[in-house]
């Protein structure tokens, strides 16, 4: 049986609501305990409230300050505390736990994922901008600690599960698998014309706005390219992106010996949250089952950079290093949400990308000399400055 003292950053999202799910149906088939520490989530008290009163978690955090009121007065009769703003969020997250979910979506989760980074535990990683802002410090940061960071993107637990940790160097390349998104056949002329709508209408997964635009434009790989570069220890130009539009093969490596493993699966995102939750066991889940007789033929075809450009900027970014990554983060969040409140079309997503990297690197953003992660908001904080300022001169010349 797996036994967990847990935290869950961002429980009521997506990942966290799937991480808690996991957990209920392990301890209903009697193939896991689990203490929970924390619970932190944002503006939906009514579902954090709920998970609070099941789980009994010593604290419960929303990060909305105005929201603490109504918190307290929805865990009343029990034995939770509750809290709320950014700082306890991230005392949350520096509470003792054999294993953190960190799932707060955005660079907003950094603090959080930093915070937890030093518990010396299994940091389940879905914050993917946590990496892409400060991977290489981060990374150090779990070690020093004598903790393991599993990543939870489903890419990225693909590759963990078949990469040799103990003997990298017999690995030749990684191979990222994107699905195309929602656009991947779509002519270029009425990609211009592209309405959120059509952009968050995912082919294969069920996501939020904002991934779903990084899935449309593929930003989403580029930061997966960035993230898997930190993660495994690979060079830009030893990590590939093909296009794989049914999402079965999740990633793959290639070997020096010519082999190549890949991990399958239908795309569910329970999957790599099992995997992480379990490890280095495996936890029984009534998992959707892959029927390759079904499914008849998998398809593959290399990634069109003209029509999606911002595979090119995520690599560039990669390769000039330092705190270019985290500028293509901050950019391309700015540009998404832009793009979803009609303030920008889909195809000046990657210009202002582009443009916010050139002007950044200009004007020498760098990241200071101390603490990494106060060091990556500050860039974090002035990129995004620039790249309002693209939108708004974009927006005016439209």
């Amino acid at each position: 049986m797996i036994r967990r003292r847990v935290s869950v950053l961002g429980s009521t999202g997506s990942v966290g609501s799937s991480t808690l799910d996991l957990m209920a149906r392990a301890e209903e088939t009697g193939t896991g305990a689990f203490e929970v520490e924390a619970l932190t989530g944002g503006a939906n008290i009514a579902r954090l409230a709920e998970q609070a009163r099941r789980w009994k978690p010593r604290i419960a955090v929303t990060a909305d300050p105005a929201r603490l009121g109504e918190l307290r007065e929805a865990l009343a009769g029990t034995d939770t505390d509750a809290a709320a703003g950014d700082e306890a969020v991230v005392e949350a997250a520096s509470r003792p736990s054999e294993w953190i979910m960190a799932s707060i979506v955005g660079a907003a989760g950094l603090r959080s994922a930093w915070a937890a980074a030093a518990n010396g535990g299994v940091l389940a990683l879905a914050n993917k901008e946590s990496l892409v802002c400060c991977g290489p410090a981060l990374m150090q940061r779990v070690r020093a600690a004598g903790g393991r960071l599993i990543p939870v993107d489903s890419e990225h637990s693909a590759i963990f599960q078949v990469f040799p940790a103990d003997a990298p160097h017999q690995v030749e390349k990684l191979i990222l698998t994107a699905s195309g998104g929602p656009f991947r056949q779509t002519p270029l002329s009425r990609m211009a014309a592209v309405t959120p709508r059509e952009a968050v209408a995912h082919p294969n997964w069920s996501m939020g706005a904002k991934i779903s635009v990084d899935s449309a434009t593929m930003a989403n790989k580029g930061l997966e390219m960035i993230e898997a570069a930190y993660l495994f220890g690979m060079a830009a130009e030893r990590i590939d992106v093909v296009v794989h539009p049914e999402s079965i093969i999740h990633s793959l490596v290639e070997y020096i010996d010519g082999s190549t493993l890949a991990q399958l699966g239908p795309p569910d995102m329970r999957t790599p949250i099992a995997c992480a939750l379990a490890w280095p066991e495996r936890i029984a889940w009534p998992a959707p089952k892959l029927d390759l007789a079904s499914l008849g033929k998998l398809t593959f075809e290399a990634p069109d950079e003209a029509r999606f450009p911002a595979l090119s900027l995520a690599r560039q970014a990669l390769t000039e290093g330092g705190a270019a990554p985290a500028i293509f983060n901050a950019a391309n969040e700015v540009a998404a949400w832009a793009f979803l409140d009609g303030r920008l079309g889909f195809l000046n997503i990657a210009a202002v990308v582009a443009e916010t990297l050139d002007r950044s690197m200009r004007e020498g953003l760098a990241f200071g000399s101390g603490d990494a992660c106060v060091s990556a908001l500050s860039v974090d904080a002035e990129a995004r400055r620039i790249a309002e300022g693209v939108v708004s001169t974009l927006a005016i010349a439209a």
